[in-house]
């Protein structure tokens, strides 16, 4: 029997508009959801908050156990989730499966979650006990987008209810089954009693109400930069913690000891990968003078070899974009950058939804899609000179998320890395990497730091309370 049936995948009436559930390769329409909108922001709230008490007071075996469950479930229904992220978010095969290993370690590291809410025996200066220890902050809001959808998703919704949460979930209408209704159907079969994940796929409007609810006190936001700073200031206006993971113009430093032979095929992958839908995709290659001519033309020849097209139905590297909005924004940046001086060394083109990967030489500071992150397949070179002209061109973004080095000598590209703020280092490789049990966030406008993995979940998801116990009551002067 399927996970998801599309005539039972939403079991409490929203009141929104229906919305197709699209494939963006073909345009055929998938199936239909129901939208949420800011009124139905309160009644999940207030649902969760209930049932969120009793979640609380199980015990951490219990929480631990449905997050086992759902680990192995992702790998048991992967055939059908596999071909939802497909079909829905324009993934090629193996970023779906990539995703559907990374949702299930990151139902594995919640579980062993649920038992480390562990606390801090205290000195005191009167006769008592006195410790701390960590207790669930009520009802997490999640909001996601749609580029890795169930990742995005799962990395909150995995260890709040570990921690003993209950979780809104607003996930982008564009990838409302594989960023929301499939998660609720593996967690339902897991055993996640009823309440404590409400799924309300739905726009701006819904998400403002989910950050301004004061039942809600805690806001997990992966979106952009621009998106990112309202949900911080919103929150902030309600005194609530907001955990911002946003956008991101990655550089990859090529010095001129790299073995060329080795790097185009980690290059290419860096700003290629799911058509450069990724907070991390390297949006910028800054390759040292030596290198430069043969590295553009080696990268534009392994763009020009890649094949982009329907992943459902055919083998490609590369599939759709998103929507046509996304496309239109992308080849914008492209054309405003060959207007200002850049030239095409491939790509630049596209049919439909479809988008050639694109390697743009000759950029500097005024290239639109060096300056700005272009969420699309597009990779800007750059030559430096010398380090120190590397790590300033490296530094010089309002973005610090992800960084990659290329050396035959790691300590350098380690001593390089040290002068450059960014959240995420990678030496020898690119800058896309993600695994659950690392903390994941960056610096400056790519948000606020390290919130997800690992220890920074307990951080994330949980509030310190210091408790003090004596044995009679305490005297005092009056």
């Amino acid at each position: 029997m399927p996970l998801l049936d599309p005539t039972t995948w939403q079991s409490r009436p929203l009141s929104g508009p229906e919305h197709a559930v699209t494939e963006p390769a073909t345009g055929e329409r998938l199936g239909t959801v129901v939208l949420a909108t800011a009124e139905d922001v309160a009644p999940a709230a207030e649902a969760a908050r209930t049932a969120q008490a009793a979640w609380a007071r199980e015990p951490h075996f219990v929480r631990a156990g449905v997050l086992r469950r759902a680990g192995d479930l992702f790998a048991a229904h992967a055939g059908e989730l596999r071909e939802w992220l497909v079909r829905e978010s324009g993934s090629v095969p193996g970023k779906a499966d990539f995703e559907l290993h990374v949702a299930a370690q990151e139902c594995y590291e919640a579980a062993a979650l649920a038992s480390r809410q562990a606390g801090q025996v205290l000195p005191s200066e009167a006769p008592r006990l006195s410790y701390t220890r960590r207790v669930p902050v009520g009802a997490v809001g999640v909001i996601s987008p749609f580029n890795a959808p169930l990742i995005l998703s799962i990395r909150s919704v995995a260890p709040a209810p570990a921690l003993g949460n209950a979780v809104v979930l607003k996930p982008d209408p564009r990838t409302a089954v594989c960023g929301g209704l499939s998660l609720a159907a593996v967690l339902a079969e897991a055993g996640l009693p009823d309440g404590l994940l409400h799924v309300l796929p739905g726009g701006p409007d819904a998400g403002a109400a989910l950050v301004a609810d004061p039942r809600v006190p805690v806001i997990s936001f992966t979106g952009s930069t621009a998106a990112g700073r309202a949900v911080g200031e919103a929150a902030g206006r309600q005194l609530k913690r907001a955990h911002l993971e946003l956008g991101g113009n990655s550089a990859l430093i090529v010095l001129e000891d790299a073995d060329l032979d080795a790097v185009i095929s980690t290059a290419a992958w860096g700003s290629f990968f799911h058509q450069g839908q990724i907070c991390m995709t390297t949006g910028r290659h800054l390759v040292h003078a030596s290198l430069y001519g043969e590295y553009v033309e080696r990268l534009a020849a392994k763009a020009d070899s890649l094949a982009v097209g329907d992943p459902h139905r055919d083998e490609v590297h590369l599939g759709p974009l998103i929507d046509h909005g996304q496309r239109d924004k992308v080849h914008a940046l492209v054309e405003a950058s060959t207007a200002a001086g850049a030239w095409l060394a491939a790509g630049g083109a596209h049919e439909r939804l479809f988008y050639r990967p694109t390697v743009l030489a000759g950029v500097d500071d005024r290239t639109p899609a060096y300056a700005e992150e272009v969420f699309g397949p597009v990779a800007p070179v750059r030559a430096f000179s010398t380090p120190d002209e590397a790590a300033a061109l490296a530094a010089a973004s309002s973005y610090g998320l992800s960084l990659g080095i290329v050396t035959r000598d790691a300590a350098r590209g380690l001593d390089l890395a040290e002068r450059i703020p960014t959240g995420i280092v990678h030496v020898n490789d690119q800058t896309v990497n993600d695994e659950a049990v690392a903390p994941f966030g960056g610096v400056a406008a790519s948000g606020t730091g390290a919130r997800f993995g690992g220890e920074a979940n307990l951080e994330a998801f949980t509030d310190v309370r210091w408790t003090t116990v004596r044995g009679d009551v305490a005297p005092y002067p009056f």
